[in-house]
Parts: C-alpha cells; sequence; structure tokens
C-alpha cells in the first residue's frame, strides 16, 4: 500500500470508527434492557426527548452541550463519549500496525475491537455476554486462520481448544469443589472463540495479562470498599482487555520474554 493511500486509511478508520462508536453505545445500553437497536430513534432516557441529528455527533456533541440533555439538562454519562473516543483510537491503532500489508486482518481486528468494548461495558454492568458477540468473533477467528500474520490454521485451532477446554475445566471444577459456579458460562465461550482468534501463544498471554490486572485490580477494590466476602465480580472486561493487549503488541511482548532465556 502506498504512503497516500496508507495515510487515507487511517484517516477512514478513525472516522468510521468514531462513528461506530456511537452505534456502540446503542447496544451496549438497549440490548440488556431488551430494546430494540433501530426503533425508537435516539432519545434522553431521563425525559425522552428525541435527539436531533447536532446532538449526536460523535464527542462534538457531547462536548457541545456540556455532558447534560439539551432538553432537561440532566447529565448525561461520560461513557458515550469515552466510548467513541477509544473504539475511535482502537480503529486508528488497527490501521497503523495492520491497514500496510494486511488490510483484511485490519478490518477484522477493527470489528474484534468494537464486540469487546461491547462485550467489556455489558459484562462490567449486568455480568452478562451475549452468545451474538461469541459468533461475531467466532467468525473473526475462521477469517483471522486465512489473513491473520503468518497465520498457521492449526495454531489458531489449538488456541480454540485451549482457551475452551481450560476454562472449560475451571468452570465444572470450581462448580465441582466450591459447589458454585466460579465463572460464568459466557466466560468459556469467550475464551474460546478469542483462543481461535489469536492462536494458543497469543491466548495465553491474554490471560496472563488478565488474570494479572484482574488480581490488582480487585485487590484495590476490595482494600478500598471492603465488599463482603463472596461478592462476584465479572472476568469478562479483563479477558477483553487481554486480548486486545495480545492482538496489538502480543508477538514483541512473547519475542522479548523468550529472549530472557
Amino acid at each position: 500500500m502506498e504512503r497516500e493511500v496508507f495515510i487515507y486509511a487511517c484517516v477512514l478508520f478513525a472516522v468510521l470508527g468514531l462513528c461506530v462508536g456511537s452505534f456502540l453505545n446503542v447496544v451496549i445500553y438497549r440490548l440488556p434492557n431488551g430494546m430494540s437497536l433501530s426503533k425508537p430513534s435516539s432519545h434522553c432516557t431521563n425525559c425522552d426527548y428525541s435527539l436531533r441529528w447536532y446532538d449526536n455527533i460523535p464527542v462534538l456533541s457531547y462536548i457541545m452541550l456540556g455532558g447534560k440533555c439539551r432538553k432537561c439538562k440532566q447529565k448525561i454519562s461520560p461513557r458515550y463519549m469515552i466510548v467513541e473516543i477509544v473504539n475511535c483510537l482502537l480503529w486508528l491503532i488497527c490501521a497503523l500496525l495492520f491497514a500496510r500489508e494486511h488490510l483484511v486482518y485490519a478490518i477484522c481486528v477493527a470489528i474484534l475491537c468494537s464486540t469487546l468494548i461491547c462485550v467489556f461495558f455489558i459484562d462490567l454492568e449486568h455480568m452478562l455476554i451475549y452468545d451474538r458477540f461469541q459468533l461475531i468473533i467466532l467468525c473473526l477467528g475462521v477469517v483471522a486462520i486465512f489473513f491473520a500474520p503468518n497465520a498457521l490454521w492449526y495454531n489458531h485451532l489449538i488456541g480454540g481448544l485451549v482457551g475452551g477446554g481450560v476454562f472449560l475445566l475451571l468452570y465444572y471444577g470450581a462448580i465441582w469443589i466450591l459447589k458454585k459456579e466460579g465463572l460464568g458460562f459466557g466466560d468459556v465461550k469467550l475464551a474460546f472463540v478469542t483462543g481461535l482468534f489469536l492462536g494458543w501463544q497469543k491466548f495465553l498471554l491474554s490471560m496472563i495479562i488478565a488474570s494479572i490486572s484482574a488480581c490488582i485490580v480487585l485487590l484495590i477494590i476490595k482494600s478500598v470498599k471492603k465488599d463482603e466476602d463472596g461478592k462476584e465480580y465479572p472476568f469478562g472486561p479483563f479477558i477483553a482487555v487481554g486480548v486486545l493487549i495480545a492482538t496489538f503488541v502480543g508477538d514483541p511482548l512473547i519475542t522479548f520474554y523468550l529472549g530472557l532465556f
């Protein structure tokens, strides 16, 4: 890909990422509430004011409105702007890292990013991981077998089997030993599909990152909030973060680690 075309591709990815981020907010809010993603049109959840087109410009509308509804002045969650910005940045990173030599894979990773953003926020708030997200990542994993850099089909297949198998053992092991679920079955399916997408080496890296970050964050939460023992926390958001880090910088991290020996 020529330099000028590459620059245009990066700009296009960023703009599309911003727009898609706006739609992700609709999915994150409406899907757990059993609402249609298309009807009604975007509106204030407090006063039902129907948003005009100029109230729906990603990021800019939030800033111009001061984070409040134009009609009732109710505060709007900053999550809406955060999702738009994060998705824009992630799509831009996809273009910068992969679009020059692996355009199809760059598109796949961009879709993966948006899907994992939905997983992150919905699981964080509702402790649910919908099968439709799993299916999207499953399809992306199949495409990645053919278009990922240095892809080996058996590497991705092993990743899926290792991810799903290990998490399945943890799921039933917790039920057998603790007499309760240690993690949700949605986490098991998420491990399988992300393992298929990443391949086994990057998948193991993603789980190390997810586990370490979960331990640190939960220890901080428990020490600050003094939460009662036995309270459940979602693991999906940590898996999502681990998968994204492994996708973007997994190869150099693995190379660096192996170089230590």
